[in-house]
């Protein structure tokens, strides 16, 4: 399946020329191995796969007795996985390296020796089990790995042929027309239902069976529960009861996350490890409130507000409905005709969080909750800065909208509040690009679009 992150693949093959490995870090079961592998496929003359979490106890020892003597360290390892490596082109790829650190930490080494190149992929990688005594190689050039966004579902579906009229009419801000609109939502609900994890991806184009779609789903949401189980060591029973509260607390008018429905008198602070540890994990994307919107949104960062998305929106459907598969098969036909009501606004703010961390920006939102003065109650969604900074006017507030009725009274209480701050506003709906009153209305499935805003 073409995924983004293999042109950013070829800027690091080109602009490092091995002085430095690459880090595929993200969630299990995202296709960080099978993009691994299909770049060394394509890009080199030959290639090795180390995968740590089947590597027999003879190739680990590698690692430990022969780094000070690389001819006999190489001679071993391509031995041992039958291959011939060309030097200046081939790549070593160590799979799951997070279950053997200390060939993360040999990387330096490699790097240095120059004759190959190294592609590294981990799940869990930050978690401190996984790196403890450990030097962490500066040679790491780290990459982020994401689900798919909508345009890499359209391409893995069949449906790409639609997607240079998007681009187009996003940045000409012009309607697509009512009949392609039509044909794009309907593609965008099935993205909503089936999520962007690849094998569930591969399952949907190849069968169209949303019950074995269900299943592969319901495997993913077991493995993230067996990892909480394996490696949360003591925050196991707090990262477990946020993982499970997320639908609840998404389905809520404020989707802020409030602890107290874990625990009577908890305070967010006492969780801040465990959302830590799903961040890391890549589980979960953490949405944190900004007190305003100006340049470097962290600086104004508040870490005691947060919302909490999960990963995939797929996974979120089945997650929601986990206790019960034919209220799973129930909701997944209402997604696909448009008639859900209840619980669409998780659904599909969940979808815009997703593309937009896939897209490269760090989520932030804005929520105030003034009982004295109503022009400053307020909640805007998500704030996004622009890619370059000006001296002002660089962050837009976006609202999300599920429904085709509503009003826009926060974000007009926004722009009246900060207007010297702010970039273009935009609402995410269900109909077409308009613009109005100097706010730019989106289709919901332009949002993946919205980095390449000039």
């Amino acid at each position: 399946m073409k995924r983004k992150i293999y042109e950013t693949l070829l800027e690091w093959k080109r602009t490092s020329n091995g002085k430095s490995a690459v880090m595929l870090d993200g969630a299990r079961r995202v296709g960080k191995s099978y993009i691994a592998e299909e770049f060394a496929r394509n890009e080199y003359a030959a290639y090795l796969v180390v995968d740590f979490a089947t590597a027999p106890r003879k190739v680990k020892r590698y690692f430990e007795e022969y780094l000070n003597d690389l001819d006999t360290f190489f001679m071993y390892l391509c031995s041992a996985y039958r291959k011939t490596l060309v030097q200046g082109n081939s790549v070593i790829i160590f799979d799951e390296v997070q279950r053997f650190p200390r060939a993360r930490e040999a990387i330096k080494y490699l790097v240095k020796d120059g004759r190959f190149h190294y592609i590294e992929t981990g799940s869990l990688i930050s978690i401190r089990k996984n790196v403890k005594n450990i030097v962490i190689p500066s040679e790491e050039y780290h990459l982020k790995m994401f689900p798919m966004d909508f345009e890499e579902f359209a391409w893995a579906t069949g449906n790409g042929a639609m997607l240079p009229l998007i681009e187009r009419r996003f940045r000409e801000r012009l309607p697509v027309g009512a009949d392609m609109h039509r044909q794009i939502m309907d593609v965008f609900r099935q993205y909503l239902v089936v999520g962007g994890m690849p094998q569930v991806v591969e399952m949907f184009v190849t069968t169209h069976d949303l019950r074995k779609v269900e299943f592969e789903k319901r495997n993913i949401l077991s493995l993230y529960r067996a990892d909480i189980h394996k490696f949360a060591g003591a925050l196991r029973e707090k990262v477990s009861s946020i993982f499970s509260e997320i639908p609840a607390q998404l389905s809520k008018h404020e989707k802020k996350f409030s602890v107290s429905a874990l625990k009577e008198d908890a305070r967010i602070r006492d969780y801040d490890g465990a959302f830590e540890w799903l961040k890391g994990a890549m589980t979960v994307n953490i949405c944190f409130g900004a007190s305003e919107p100006n340049v470097g949104l962290r600086l104004n960062m508040d870490r005691t507000t947060l919302k909490c998305y999960l990963g995939d929106t797929g996974l979120l459907v089945s997650l929601a409905f986990d206790e019960n598969e034919l209220a799973s098969a129930d909701i997944h036909n209402r997604i696909l005709d448009d008639d859900i009501e209840i619980n669409e606004g998780m659904i599909v703010e969940n979808v815009v969080a997703q593309m937009l961390r896939a897209a490269g920006h760090k989520l932030y939102f804005f929520s105030s909750s003034d009982r004295t003065d109503a022009s400053n109650r307020m909640e805007i969604d998500f704030l996004v800065s622009k890619s370059h900074t000006m001296p002002q006017h660089n962050v837009s507030p976006i609202e999300v909208k599920s429904s085709r009725k509503y009003s826009t009274v926060s974000l007009d209480k926004y722009r009246a509040k900060f207007a010297a701050f702010l970039d273009t506003p935009f609402v995410l709906h269900k109909k077409d690009v308009m613009t109005r009153d100097g706010v730019v209305y989106l289709p919901l499935y332009m949002t993946y679009l919205l980095s390449r805003r000039a």
